[in-house]
């Protein structure tokens, strides 16, 4: 049986390939092709848990593939299936079915029709490898594709302002997930010294003695899997983005955000739970973040104006109450409220246009006086304060924005005296010194050698902060990101006496997609002279295939599993001692931000309204 674990991989792939060679003018065969793929996967998942149940529901674990292998590291592809496996593949496959056979009406005649089946069922793909994955490094695979399946989804109508800009912002915030796994990675490889599967994490004795010894790493990695799973679930202080998103299509909507990738979060917390099961601290951490956030996500949903941010909310404070579940032990209990939780949402999302024009006229003939409600019996100053917040979505978006971005943008406004020819005079020299010195160590005294590492992070970390506020010059913005990985790589070279291959190997992917990105920046400036970042220029109107490269070379650059880079990151993290908190922190940063800076380069030139545009736009979404 664990060999057939592939096949819920391969199905969706051979999907993704097959819509992309079939020509987009031909509605019929692209909608045929991804029901046939979905309804086949649909069917194979039904036919292996019935034949899995009558083999008395045992837990298939199975290795695929090294992609990778080092001194004391190896990236390997695992793949695992149990009960929480099944129900998600399940949900899943049906959930998308529906969507699927939705979605082929739904979207008839629509401009991007074919760049929407691909996007749904790449992001079926990344779903998918996200939930039998055995080992961290598999899942984070599914999650990256994940991740950029929503950008694109959100930003389907690229040339309006509101859903790339709305873009941008959720994918900032699937960013902060992202480097949340990538650190509990880092310290479970500290941890366990090496990569360990969710197999071995089902061995009480071998995790409790690990946590006996190194208590407070155990805090860690769960803490950086909660922050993950709260960002991807959109819990708080991250819930804002969740409507933000509805400004894609309906059925992408009620795949996304209604049902499947809003709950990856509680898959996560799910699937480590062995590890952080005996951490009280944490559990009684992750109840209190439900809690909070089932209650201030159903008082926002109760004054939503737009049905779909209703739904919303209110799927924001269901998983608020499974993630209490889950802290409490009940996985049972958390499996069966997503299942409900996600086929509700998804038929509510789909009937929500109907549903609207049913109650403009119930309002009218069929008015009813608002029932009392247990906010009624507080005093008034307290009922309408809260009213007033949930009215203000408690300020979230801001707050995140204030507290987390604009001290970033400051910080890099602060370097506006940088330019491409300063950069080249005064970045490439030290740069050059600081190579000639990894090379030549012992020249170097012993406690100097020793700070060397955190001095060149935090320089790349600098750098990709101008880029983050850059707003004049898009090339320079692009340089600076990927110089920052070669100061994350030089600075790595002189933390660890290793094989330089390995940094040669996560360089290769820079080096390649940095020129590609470099050369079609080029051609873009030849035919529309200027390309600043001050606003959206919608030059993928005029320019697809500039675009499509760009983008390619932007999935490159940020670690996308599409070059050796994603496994770079990876194996450079394996470098940091684990007690280098402080280098960790300024990598992982730096990562964060030169994912968000590419893609705003990205969304800046080649989304939104086109620069020529006589139509007016809308600047704020109701």
């Amino acid at each position: 049986m664990q060999s057939f674990l592939q096949i819920f991989f391969w199905i969706p792939l051979v999907g993704v390939v097959l819509n992309s060679i079939l020509p987009a003018k031909n509605e019929g065969a692209l909608s045929k092709a991804a029901f046939t793929i979905v309804g086949l996967q649909l069917l194979s998942i039904v036919i292996f848990s019935g034949f899995w149940i009558y083999r008395g529901f045992p837990t298939l674990n199975t290795r695929d593939i090294s992609l990778f292998r080092a001194e004391n590291y190896v990236f390997f592809i695992d793949f695992y299936f149990d009960k929480i496996t099944a129900v998600y593949l399940l949900v899943g496959a049906f959930i998308t079915f529906l969507v699927t056979t939705y979605s082929r009406f739904y979207m008839h005649r629509e401009i991007g029709f074919k760049r929407f089946f691909n996007t749904i069922l790449l992001f079926y793909l990344g779903y998918n490898l996200t939930i039998i994955s055995g080992n961290l490094e598999t899942l984070f695979i599914g999650w990256e594709i994940l991740g950029i399946s929503s950008f694109l989804l959100i930003a389907f109508y690229r040339h309006r302002y509101l859903p790339v800009k709305n873009a941008v912002k959720v994918f900032s915030i699937y960013r902060i997930g992202d480097v949340g796994l990538i650190l509990a990675m880092w310290a479970t490889h500290h941890f366990w010294h090496e990569n360990i599967t969710f197999l071995k994490l089902n061995n009480y004795e071998l995790v409790h003695a690990k946590l006996q010894a190194h208590s407070l790493v155990g805090v860690f990695i769960s803490i950086m899997i909660l922050m993950a799973a709260a960002a991807k679930s959109a819990q708080l202080p991250f819930s804002s983005w969740l409507p933000r998103a509805m400004e894609g299509p309906t059925p992408s909507s009620a795949i996304f955000y209604g049902s499947l990738s809003v709950h990856i979060g509680v898959f996560l917390l799910l699937r480590t739970f062995a590890f952080w099961e005996h951490q009280l601290s944490v559990r009684i951490l992750i109840g209190i973040l439900g809690l909070c956030t089932s209650i201030v996500a159903g008082g926002i949903a109760r004054v939503q104006s737009s049905v779909k941010s209703q739904i919303a909310y209110a799927s924001i404070s269901q998983i608020g109450l499974i993630f209490i579940e889950v802290a409490a032990g009940f996985e049972n209990l958390a499996l069966i409220h997503f299942a409900g939780n996600a086929f509700l949402r998804t038929y509510q999302l789909l009937v929500s246009p109907s549903v609207v024009s049913y109650l403009i006229r119930q309002q009218f003939y069929n008015f009813v006086p608002r029932p009392l409600t247990l906010e009624d019996s507080l005093p008034r100053k307290i009922e309408n304060s809260f009213y007033i917040l949930c009215l203000k979505e408690w300020n979230l978006d801001s707050l995140v924005y204030r507290l987390y971005w604009k001290p970033f943008k400051s910080i890099g406004r602060r370097l506006d005296f940088l330019t491409v020819k300063q950069v080249i005079l005064f970045m490439v020299p030290i740069y050059l010194i600081g190579l000639y010195l990894v090379y030549n160590k012992e020249m170097i005294p012993e406690p100097i050698l020793e700070y060397m590492p955190f001095v060149f992070a935090f320089i790349g970390l600098l750098l990709v902060l101008k880029s983050f506020a850059e707003k004049k010059n898009a090339m320079l913005g692009w340089i600076l990101v990927n110089m920052n990985h070669f100061w994350v790589a030089l600075a790595i070279a002189f933390n660890d006496n290793f094989d330089y291959n390995q940094v040669y190997f996560y360089l290769s992917g820079i080096v390649i997609c940095g020129t590609i990105g470099l050369f079609t920046l080029r051609q873009l400036k030849h035919h529309v002279k200027e390309i600043g970042l001050d606003h959206y220029h919608g030059h993928g109107y005029k320019h697809p295939r500039l675009a499509l490269l760009f983008l390619l070379a932007c999935l490159g650059v940020t670690g996308f599993p599409i070059t050796p880079t994603f496994i770079g990151e990876d194996l450079m993290f394996s470098h940091i001692h684990y007690d280098q908190v402080v280098l960790a922190f300024f990598i992982s940063l730096s990562f964060i931000i030169d994912g968000l800076s590419i893609i705003r380069i990205y969304a800046r030139l080649f989304m939104g309204p086109h620069v020529e545009s006589p139509y007016e736009m809308a600047y704020k979404s109701s």
